[in-house]
């Protein structure tokens, strides 16, 4: 078990570096998380994804209960909701990518689907409400957008992806954003 935290504490850090230099989210926000039974590893609170260690990632149980001494990221009760929604999910990532941002307050209900990979691989992309970041409110419909689909857009907030790696789930975050670029584009004057 020991060595299986580490290989998970070593990915959340991968990928969160990723996202970040990607462009995919700033300062302190965006968190990934990684579920393995019981248990969801996810970044802690108030890290700032392009500096996190693996001592910064906190461990939960599915109730929320905190089992390790790092405190998890606010938004835990919103990767909590997802998991308790799509058993068939391994990992989250949540991120706050400027383009699909912008298209969540110039959308209502999902976003077109333009490239035929975005088509392959999410599918459709809703969009689910504004509500409070880290309340039970903004878990509820953003794990409801979530229950037929591997990605959301939350109003003025970010997006959600989910999948049965990281991996897949960091990508559909970046098919995500480019999806959103792309529409916008296209609006554009």
């Amino acid at each position: 078990m020991i060595f299986v935290s580490r290989v998970i504490k070593s990915q959340l850090v991968k990928y969160s570096h990723l996202a970040h230099q990607r462009g995919l989210t700033a300062a302190f926000g965006g968190n990934l998380s990684v579920r393995l039974g019981d248990r969801v590893f996810i970044k802690a609170t108030g890290v700032i994804m392009d500096e996190m260690d693996e001592g910064q990632v906190a461990v939960i149980d599915m109730r929320g209960n905190q089992i390790s001494s790092v405190r998890p990221s606010s938004e835990y009760r919103l990767h909590l909701a997802v998991y308790r929604k799509r058993p068939d999910v391994k990992a989250i990532a949540h991120l706050h990518p400027p383009y699909s941002i912008a298209v969540s307050v110039l959308l209502r209900d999902e976003l077109p689907i333009i490239t035929p990979e975005a088509e392959l691989y999410l599918g459709k992309i809703p969009i689910a409400p504004f509500r409070p970041a880290g309340t039970e409110e903004l878990a509820e419909v953003t794990s409801e957008a979530l229950r037929k689909a591997d990605a959301a857009i939350m109003e003025r907030h970010g997006i959600v992806t989910v999948g049965r790696s990281l991996r897949e789930a960091f990508y559909k975050a970046e098919l995500v954003e480019e999806s959103a670029k792309l529409w916008y584009m296209m609006k554009k004057p």
